[in-house]
């Protein structure tokens, strides 16, 4: 009754969700901050007769919205259900049977179902050691480059300038998924002036608190997101979605004080981990990776989950020596470092 290739293809896992019972939950990446009173108060208004008509197919209020935030215009923009789908949107218009996807590994790793799904070629290139760019990426013939900026699961940040090689060749589309940055201590806007091929992604999941809303937004040049516009679903983000995201964009203060908050606390966590004997990377996001080299790091995974704080472990040869924790309030945190302290 399926294709063949969904036959024979691993689906996305994503992190445990459990309703079991009470956890510290940090393997998901979620804010540990609330959103802005002013995304439920717009919520409260909204919810009304209204929810039977159709949104906006473009969600305009918070495409404009958008736009002027990062200073460009509403035909710059694309809103999506979250950036999963628009990174299967980017899929869909690019990528045909056979064609070539590349993106640096280890990374976020619903690029490769993606990439499956659309009967593809995932071209990976190694990180170096530091996470910093892989300089093969940029002589790949792929269709389509990715670039997790930052990095997940690994938390680095390459900048801008060091991008610019990807750009040498001007028949393929380059998407770099910013779904971190505002964690980060710089961005990839700056592309969007200088080059055509180029989209970045954005999530308000995140830093704005909204990973229930599901709002992801592409910037990229008109004539790109025209191409976009053309296989996204029809009204693909709900009325609901569209009146959040545009209040929650209204107040960059409330996010960007939940931002410091989360800063200031991964700072602390990568002291204390590095102290017990953990290599972290230098994290930009709202996550760190904890690496004991060449040891598996699973039975520590469950030994943390048996106490009741969830964080993500992958049993793959270049991470199962590793956990991504993400960053939550400083009591969890608290937690999070005494259980280790007592399995360690």
């Amino acid at each position: 009754m399926f294709r063949r290739t969904v036959e024979a293809m691993e689906g996305y896992v994503p992190g445990e969700q459990p309703r079991d019972r009470r956890y510290i939950k940090l393997n998901t990446n979620e804010n540990p901050y609330p959103p802005s009173p002013q995304v439920l108060e717009a919520l409260r208004d909204a919810v009304g007769e209204n929810l039977r008509l159709y949104p906006r197919p473009l969600a305009d209020e918070l495409r404009e919205r958008a736009a002027r935030l990062f200073r460009l215009l509403p035909q710059n923009v694309l809103v999506g259900n979250g950036s999963d789908e628009l990174l299967a949107i980017v899929m869909r218009a690019v990528v045909d049977p056979g064609d070539a996807v590349a993106y640096p590994v280890p990374t976020y790793s619903l690029y490769d179902t993606l990439v499956a799904l659309h009967s593809g070629e995932a071209i990976h290139v190694p990180f170096p050691a530091d996470f910093s760019f892989p300089a093969a990426l940029a002589d790949v013939d792929a269709r389509l480059v990715i670039v997790c900026n930052p990095n997940s699961p690994s938390g680095t940040r390459i900048a801008s300038q060091e991008l610019s090689p990807l750009f040498r060749r001007r028949d393929r589309l380059v998407v770099i998924d910013e779904a971190y940055v505002d964690f980060a201590d710089g961005d990839c806007l700056d592309l969007l002036r200088e080059v055509p091929n180029v989209v970045i992604l954005r999530t308000l999941s995140k830093s704005y608190s909204l990973a229930g809303m599901r709002i992801g937004l592409a910037l990229g040049a008109q004539n790109v997101i025209e191409q976009l516009v053309k296989v996204k679903d029809s009204y693909n983000v709900n009325r609901l979605s569209i009146v959040a995201g545009a209040a929650a964009l209204r107040d960059p203060r409330w996010m960007e004080a939940s931002v410091r908050r989360v800063r200031r606390s991964r700072d602390g966590l990568t002291r204390r981990l590095v102290e017990m004997g953990f290599e972290v990377p230098p994290s930009q996001a709202n996550f760190v990776l904890a690496r004991k080299p060449g040891e598996d790091l699973g039975p520590l995974y469950e030994g943390l989950k048996r106490r009741g704080v969830l964080v993500r472990y992958f049993p793959t040869p270049d991470l199962r020596d590793a956990l991504r924790i993400t960053v939550g309030t400083d009591d969890e945190i608290s937690v999070l470092l005494r259980v280790l302290e007592q399995l360690i």
